[in-house]
């Protein structure tokens, strides 16, 4: 007779949420946007530039992580789930609207929540800070390049300049902050799956 196997236990399924290209577009963009708010707070916080020193060089590195950052969205372009996300986020219907109403009321019941695979306030967010990046590269090529421009075109990209990269940093520590309250979130961005409750209950649409 052949012996009788015991059924291998159910493997613990996932909703998949991102691609490994997506995660890799996230980490390489989170590590050079740390290092553009990183450098800027040497060169703007007298403590800390005392404490690190060697201006020149934070400069230096400060300008080229800029210029870098965005080149992983750039890359990413040729991956269609990225593209496909793109999509997602440049879309806002009717939904996000009733979300974004919860929201302002505090109103955390979920049918009154309704989310596709991001809901508004990602929306907000991601269209925000593909904006503020591109006027902070415009500025910040301004600044660099001084032979080339004004002495007024000058002091108002460094006004500008200055002012959004502090609003950039309030707004990136309110987006950590998310993350840090929500570990399924991070767990989607780290291995690129959630669990079905989790998206059940914050992306219902997209579950569905």
């Amino acid at each position: 007779m052949t012996p009788r196997l015991d059924p291998a236990p159910a493997a613990t399924t996932g909703v998949r949420r991102f691609s490994r290209a997506e995660r890799w577009i996230h980490r390489a963009t989170a590590l050079l946007m740390g290092v553009c708010v990183a450098s800027a707070a040497c060169l703007y916080l007298p403590q800390l530039a005392e404490l690190v020193g060697r201006r020149a060089l934070v400069v230096r590195v400060h300008e080229w992580a800029g210029l870098a950052l965005p080149v992983p969205v750039l890359a990413g372009l040729a991956s269609r789930a990225f593209r496909a996300d793109l999509g997602r986020l440049n879309r806002f219907g009717a939904h996000d609207r009733l979300w974004l109403r919860a929201a302002l009321r505090r109103d955390r019941r979920r049918e009154s929540r309704p989310a596709d695979k991001f809901n508004a306030g990602q929306k907000i967010y991601a269209s925000w800070i593909a904006g503020a990046t591109l006027v902070m590269l415009g500025t910040g090529l301004l600044m660099w390049f001084t032979h080339l421009t004004p002495v007024q075109w000058r002091t108002s990209a460094t006004f500008v300049h200055d002012w959004l990269a502090l609003t950039i940093g309030i707004v990136l520590a309110g987006h950590v902050g998310m993350a840090l309250g929500d570990p399924e979130a991070r767990r989607g961005m780290r291995t690129g799956s959630v669990s079905p409750a989790w998206a059940e209950r914050e992306h219902p649409l997209w579950r569905r």
